[in-house]
């Protein structure tokens, strides 16, 4: 009988455990419903993820904008460019009148490659002179020119196979009848570290910015203090600079910080204007200083604003082209992305440290900045007076 009753007692206390135990598990997915941001995190950012690594993330880019300056009129130089488009890797969308204008096209970002056919070169080609095509590219990417440059170097067999035919068949051996001159300005040496180090100084303010401002008001919420700040004469504008100012100093010796080691420790060079490169960074700071101000006037816990700032900071990462080439992406992808105050803050900080650009090279990518600065601290302070209300 005591045996019996003892299983019968085991048998009790596990059924009660089990009841704690799915009582528990209840409540906790009630409370993890209640808090809708914490779950709208869990399924967004894993469906976020598999959506961009499935189909936005490419590693070999085709479809590359090209700039031409086509000085001969030949059918040498026609074929040359439509054998250039039949590769996939190259899209000619922009036509310069000048070499200047071909250099102003890879300087602002508005070409990846420039293509150079001289006068006379349908001629020369007849003569046997080999006459030189000088295409740039723009290897600030590496990973994005590398697939085309290969490509580019592999059309020399096939080329002019419709040319080169009857008595100008004597003209198609095997190495090719012209020259082929491809410059890989801005990072000649193919080096990666001139394409991360200085889109990390975009990545890290980014992800500082927003995770220092995101839990700024969160965080007077949860002590207390924030009724003691409404009680003094403040308007909210003034609250919100006032809150935003010392980020924007510590965000400005961050800056400082990673030029110093990119330039000592990775040899980074700034072959523009240092002053244009401050201002145009503080700029960004502040843009996304007031999207971090904007989510924690949104979140009600730390966590939250924490994780609305996680949100945020992850397309940035992935759709702005600092760790896969932005042309690789659908077009889809790139829409969202120029979006993204990081994707115009990478073209500017890449651009005035390795090219040299300047602001009337960039002037399309300030004034996208600079209308999303506006915007966000527009939204900022409106939601800002909602919490006051």
């Amino acid at each position: 009988m005591s045996g019996a009753s003892d299983i019968d007692r085991r048998t009790r206390g596990f059924r009660a455990s089990f009841l704690r135990v799915r009582a528990t598990f209840i409540k906790e997915f009630i409370q993890l419903r209640r808090d809708r941001v914490t779950f709208a995190t869990m399924i967004l950012i894993p469906l976020m993820q598999l959506i961009l690594f499935g189909t936005a993330i490419n590693a070999n880019p085709r479809h590359l904008p090209t700039a031409v300056l086509v000085q001969d009129d030949s059918s040498f130089a026609r074929s040359f460019l439509a054998a250039m488009r039949a590769t996939d890797y190259f899209d000619i969308s922009l036509t310069a009148s000048s070499e200047a204008e071909l250099d102003h096209f890879i300087l602002s970002g508005q070409a990846l490659f420039g293509v150079q056919i001289p006068a006379h070169f349908g001629r020369d080609l007849i003569r046997g002179e080999r006459p030189e095509i000088l295409v740039i590219a723009d290897a600030t990417d590496p990973t994005a020119t590398g697939g085309a440059v290969a490509a580019l170097n592999g059309l020399s067999q096939t080329v002019f196979s419709r040319e080169l035919v009857g008595p100008a068949a004597a003209l198609a051996p095997k190495k090719p009848p012209y020259d082929l001159r491809v410059h890989l300005r801005y990072n000649p040496a193919i080096e990666t570290r001139l394409n991360i180090v200085p889109g990390l100084v975009g990545t890290i303010l980014t992800l500082t910015m927003l995770i220092f401002t995101g839990l700024s008001v969160t965080r007077e919420i949860e002590r207390g203090t924030m009724e003691s700040l409404l009680a003094m004469p403040i308007r909210p504008f003034e609250i919100m600079l006032g809150k935003i100012s010392p980020y924007v100093v510590v965000g400005g010796l961050q800056m400082s910080l990673i030029l110093i080691v990119a330039r000592l420790l990775f040899g980074v060079p700034v072959e523009g204007s240092l002053a244009l490169l401050v201002a145009l960074t503080l700029l960004f700071i502040v843009a996304n200083l007031s999207v971090g101000y904007t989510f924690s006037t949104i979140a009600t816990s730390q966590l939250q604003a924490m994780q609305m700032s996680m949100f945020f900071f992850l397309p940035n990462m992935l759709l702005s082209g600092f760790l896969f080439p932005f042309r690789g992406m659908p077009q889809w992808a790139q829409a969202v992305g120029e979006l993204l105050p990081l994707t115009h803050y990478l073209r500017i900080v890449r651009g005035i440290m390795l090219k040299g650009a300047t602001f009337a090279d960039l002037q399309a990518d300030v004034l996208a900045l600079a209308l999303f600065s506006l915007a966000a601290m527009t939204l900022a302070v409106a939601r800002f007076r909602q919490t006051l209300d």
